[in-house]
């Protein structure tokens, strides 16, 4: 494995054991270095295409949704706007390689993981509901367009964008159950593991 991987696994690493157990400084510190980090690799794939600059505008309006969070309340319409945009520039990339098919058990399945969440969450959203509505619908959408370029090529490239982005929404349920619904201990750790392992691995399909 390259200097470059081993350096976001390190860094990804140290971020992830600081949400679980941590200071704060830490991991404050690490998520905006990993984030960093996966730009650099981005960078240095070997074919920079309209796909690959797609990731890399992806990966920054992360780090600009990042930085929303650390700010007031108020700014989090802000930040969930910045994810939003995040997931469309990635399913945008999806978009761009992939083959029209249709397997219709993953809508199926992606629809029922997000009913399921809007009805656990829906009560607590008040007036961030049709926001926070509308970013979940653009994560299932990005998932499900992941997805079917899995089913209709099952190459490697394909099955790391699906794996990422189902790490991504794995993520967003917890955070968004977590900090809607129930708050658990060991929820920042979940969310890290799966924020850190789904930019990944869209990142590791770059040099695929």
């Amino acid at each position: 494995m390259s200097w470059p991987f081993l350096a976001v696994f390190f860094s990804g690493w140290l971020f992830v054991d600081a949400s679980y157990r941590g200071p704060r400084w830490q991991r404050w510190l690490f998520k905006p270095i990993t984030l960093l980090l996966l730009l650099l690799l981005a960078w240095q794939a070997p074919v920079l295409n309209v796909y690959s600059y797609l990731i890399l505008l992806g990966l920054a309006a992360t780090m600009v949704a990042d930085g929303l969070l650390l700010l007031p309340e108020e700014r989090f319409l802000y930040a969930i706007g910045a994810f939003f945009l995040s997931h469309l520039l990635y399913t945008l990339s999806f978009a761009s390689q992939m083959t029209l098919t249709f397997f219709w058990p993953l809508p199926l399945v992606l629809i029922v993981i997000g009913a399921v969440l809007l009805a656990v969450i829906w009560s607590r959203l008040a007036e961030m509901r049709w926001a926070v509505s509308t970013y979940i619908a653009m994560t299932l959408l990005m998932v499900w367009l992941a997805g079917e370029q899995y089913f209709a090529r099952s190459t490697d490239l394909a099955f790391s964008l699906l794996c990422g982005t189902f790490l991504l929404l794995i993520g967003n349920v917890v955070w968004l159950t977590s900090r809607y619904r129930f708050k658990f201990r060991a929820a920042d750790a979940i969310v890290a593991a799966c924020y850190f392992g789904g930019h990944f691995l869209i990142v590791r399909s770059l040099y695929l």
